[in-house]
């Protein structure tokens, strides 16, 4: 079977491999249909993703057709379709006990620190994957996973219905944040300096949005909240520059959620943070969020609406990467179709 692989940063190669076979009575055949290029698979690819290896094949955000199934397998059967949640887990560690699995110690995300879905095949557990409404589109089942992570940090914000969320970055994961607070019942302001992003997410349904380049930030704020603040901020850039604002325009008793893996130093006084009695918290991956989520797509609440603009076959994966290196300002999301 095909199969693309990053053998070291910055090199692709569309490479014949063996066609997994299932080992384990609880596991499940996967044909891949579509499989979604995220940040993070950049990163891998730019040689940026710190918890990355090579020679990896990439990708995470997976849907496809079971087509053989284990014998003590029962939640899917052969033609159902399925959305991958790209993380295994322990199940012993203190994060697992919690309730945690999305970072346990001996976290192994699919397409990161374990072969992904960029292949015509892929065995996995039974529960690693989950039924999806048959008459969904594949190019919005693919959206399954990114949703999640909106889903997450919506989750770890408390974001509550009459609340004032402020997103920081109005890309793909910004967006899946947008349209999880806005099913929350929350009014939704939102920064990025693209203008286009910014009227992306106003079609999508943000209440305000800022360009940063344009508008001084906290004074806008505090405008549309009557000096109060921000009730949750969530900040989807992740730069040192970002995390410090978020905790300046946070309203007492409010969170601050970041989803950023800049390994940069913020430099915040612990004064507001202890006046506004704040809570700051990360965000990583998801747990528990698939069934939720799918349910929202089952019931069509939850749509890309736009978000996908690009899709490329499989022996255009390489121009697909590059494509996005050298047109970010175009690009939403892409998709890679298994057809």
């Amino acid at each position: 079977m095909k199969a693309v692989l990053m053998p070291e940063a910055r090199k692709i190669e569309i490479t014949n491999v063996d066609k997994p076979q299932i080992e384990k009575e609880s596991q499940v055949l996967l044909k891949i249909k579509r499989v979604g290029i995220c940040g993070s698979d950049m990163h891998i690819y730019h040689g940026t993703n710190p918890m990355a290896t090579y020679p990896r094949i990439v990708g995470h955000e997976v849907t496809g057709e079971i087509v053989e199934v284990g014998s003590q397998v029962s939640s899917v059967a052969v033609g159902d379709r399925v959305v991958v949640e790209p993380i295994r887990y322990c199940g012993k560690c203190f994060a697992c006990r919690n309730g945690r699995p999305n970072v346990c110690k001996e976290l192994s995300a699919f397409g990161v620190h374990e072969d992904g879905g960029m292949r015509e095949f892929a065995v996995l557990p039974e529960n690693q994957v989950h039924k999806i409404d048959p008459t969904i589109d594949w190019d919005e089942a693919v959206m399954a996973e990114p949703y999640t992570i909106g889903a997450q940090a919506t989750w770890r914000g408390n974001v509550q219905e009459g609340h004032t969320v402020f997103i920081q970055g109005a890309g793909p994961i910004g967006i899946t944040v947008l349209k999880m607070a806005k099913l929350r019942g929350a009014t939704v302001i939102i920064s990025d300096i693209t203008q286009e992003r910014l009227d992306f997410a106003k079609e999508n349904g943000a209440d305000y949005t800022i360009n940063p380049i344009e508008i001084n930030v906290a004074t806008k704020i505090e405008e549309i909240t009557a000096g109060e603040g921000a009730n949750v901020v969530i900040d989807a850039v992740g730069t040192p520059q970002t995390f410090e604002l978020s905790v300046e325009v946070a309203s007492p008793s409010g969170y601050v959620v970041t989803l950023g893996f800049d390994t940069r130093p913020s430099s915040i006084p612990a004064m507001p943070i202890t006046k506004k009695e704040l809570t700051i918290v990360g965000s990583r991956l998801q747990t528990g969020q698939f069934p939720y989520v799918i349910d929202l797509m089952n019931d069509r609440k939850l749509t890309h609406n736009g978000l996908i603009t690009h899709k490329f076959q499989l022996h255009e994966v390489e121009e697909a990467f590059k494509f996005i290196e050298e047109n970010p300002q175009l690009v939403r999301k892409a998709v890679i179709a298994f057809d």
